[in-house]
């Protein structure tokens, strides 16, 4: 779990949030739960807080208003009756002999319209719903993809500060061992040339210091660019690196996978594609031209009523095609849908795998491995101050220690990043884990 909250916080992280409920549902919660301090110049981050800022001020989800805005214009104009027209016709006029001039004209105006065959209105207007409904799920896709991201970021930054703490540890170590080397070569005990070793490794902890800590500035930068800052503003990013959501079976992720949005997209668009069939049905009824209206004959001075209504003939065949395309771009959504859930079962195992891998390698280097390094290392620096061991046997261990923790950070890093991609798979967190790390085998700062 990258951030556990407390008695003073008003909602629970959103990875501790029960598993029943879709990960789309809890945006309207992080609005509403976590204020945002606008009026702070520099603060502690939390997960919960970058989700929210991201959310609120990303603009790649901001085009979506825009988007909808659109959409419903086109429903508003897919409820529109057919307009009315008004005609009008000059007959006889301007001609030669008795039709010169405009004695023996006649004049018509008229009222014309359609009247839709097939229901044809209502059959747009399900095109324009079924519009506005793709467009929510996608982008409820693009909000857990940028979830997702959020929380790799977030993953990197823990990573990287962890690795900062490494690497001024290193560097003690190093400065120590320095001193001791210093001290044995004043009573004679070795040569000058393990000195400059021991000078030469202590700078070379300082440079590996100076670069862990403009990578960990690299990635405050990244983080916070996904909420539009250009410098960031927060201090520290809070959460735990080592600590880790429960395991649930391969076999009840993936039928949480079916919850994913992005499948949800399938069932909007085989939604639209029925709708687009309708449509595409309805233009077989042809619609019905009509039109009536009063025509005045100059020359008599009378009026008399016109009325009339026309019908395109062959229709259904000449429409044929539009039928059988809008089937076919329906089923091929069904394929389409097909392809992907297999796309995510592969994907969803290989995140599966790869976080219980990397669960399993920290768990190991915290119970067993670093702390026989750490034993290791104690008994040499004492064997090694005695004269029993040399200094390559010394920073050999030492070498072997600082490894260790690095790795550590790596696996638990890779394992927070593989969790976040099951979370958007399956659209919902996790469940929170009553896993604690045990402090004193980590070596590290928490």
């Amino acid at each position: 779990m990258l951030y556990k909250s407390n008695a003073s916080c008003p909602c629970a992280n959103w990875l501790a949030i029960s598993r029943r409920r879709p990960l789309f549902w809890l945006l309207p919660l992080l609005f509403s739960l976590i204020p945002v301090n606008a009026g702070a110049s520099e603060y502690p981050l939390t997960l919960t807080t970058a989700i929210q800022q991201t959310l609120e001020q990303n603009p790649s989800l901001k085009v979506f208003e825009f988007r909808n805005i659109a959409l419903n214009a086109q429903q508003k104009t897919a409820s529109l009756r057919p307009a009315y027209e008004l005609d009008f016709e000059a007959e006889n006029f301007a001609g030669s002999d008795d039709f010169s001039g405009s004695r023996s004209a006649e004049l018509t105006l008229s009222l014309a319209s359609i009247i839709e065959i097939g229901d044809k209105r209502n059959a747009r207007r399900q095109v324009a719903d079924n519009s506005i409904a793709l467009l929510k799920a996608k982008r409820q896709v693009d909000a857990l993809e940028l979830i997702g991201e959020v929380t790799r970021r977030y993953v990197d930054v823990l990573a990287a500060q962890q690795r900062v703490t490494l690497a001024i540890d290193a560097s003690q170590m190093a400065k120590e061992t320095r001193t001791e080397v210093e001290k044995r070569a004043q009573a004679g005990a070795i040569a000058d040339a393990d000195v400059k070793r021991a000078q030469a490794a202590a700078e070379q902890a300082n440079l590996t210091v100076s670069s862990e800590k403009q990578q960990l500035s690299y990635f405050n930068v990244a983080l916070a660019a996904l909420w539009g800052e250009n410098k960031p503003s927060f201090t520290k990013a809070l959460g735990n690196l080592f600590e880790f959501s429960e395991d649930a079976k391969f076999e009840q992720l993936y039928a949480r996978v079916k919850q994913n949005p992005a499948l949800q997209i399938f069932a909007s668009q085989q939604r639209l594609k029925d709708a687009e069939v309708r449509l595409a049905k309805t233009q077989t009824h042809s619609d019905i031209r009509w039109s009536v209206g009063v025509r005045q004959f100059q020359d008599s001075d009378d009026t008399a009523l016109v009325a009339g209504f026309s019908l395109p003939l062959f229709s259904p065949k000449r429409n044929a095609g539009s039928v059988v395309a809008a089937k076919a771009a329906r089923d091929e959504v069904f394929i389409n849908k097909t392809v992907m859930l297999q796309k995510l079962h592969t994907q969803l195992y290989r995140a599966f795998s790869n976080r219980q891998q990397a669960i399993f390698t920290v768990e190991k280097l915290q119970s067993s491995i670093i702390p026989s390094l750490q034993q290791a290392l104690k008994e040499t620096q004492k064997a090694y101050q005695l004269g029993r061991y040399s200094y390559l046997d010394y920073l050999t261990v030492r070498q072997e220690v600082l490894s260790a923790r690095r790795n550590l950070i790596e696996a638990a890093s890779a394992g927070q990043r593989y969790g976040a991609e099951i979370e958007q798979l399956i659209a919902e967190p996790l469940a929170a884990s009553q896993y604690q790390p045990r402090k004193e085998l980590l070596g590290l700062s928490q």
